[in-house]
């Protein structure tokens, strides 16, 4: 079990980007949540299997359509057992 949080920035905010990263988490099978910040970032903490986060990564990396994707820090978490992958804010 792999645990990371995403802290995207750029234009991600207005542009269904959490409604597109629940969709994508889905098809991929991790878990988690994704919410706005107030800054105008969008993060994401995702786990699961290692290649399926890694793929969740590079989904976050480039975004929805309409989104521009300016920065995308990633660091290490503790997995928290999520059972399903929401939109929390």
């Amino acid at each position: 079990m792999t645990a990371v949080q995403v802290r995207v920035t750029g234009r991600v905010q207005g542009v269904a980007f959490r409604w597109q990263a629940q969709h994508e988490a889905l098809r991929l099978g991790v878990t988690g949540w994704v919410r706005n910040e107030p800054d105008g970032s969008v993060v994401a903490h995702v786990e699961g299997e290692t290649p399926a986060v890694d793929l969740m990564v590079a989904w976050l990396r480039k975004g929805p359509p309409g989104s521009i994707v300016r920065d995308c820090a990633v660091r290490e978490a503790a997995p928290a057992g999520s059972t399903r992958f929401e939109i929390t804010g």
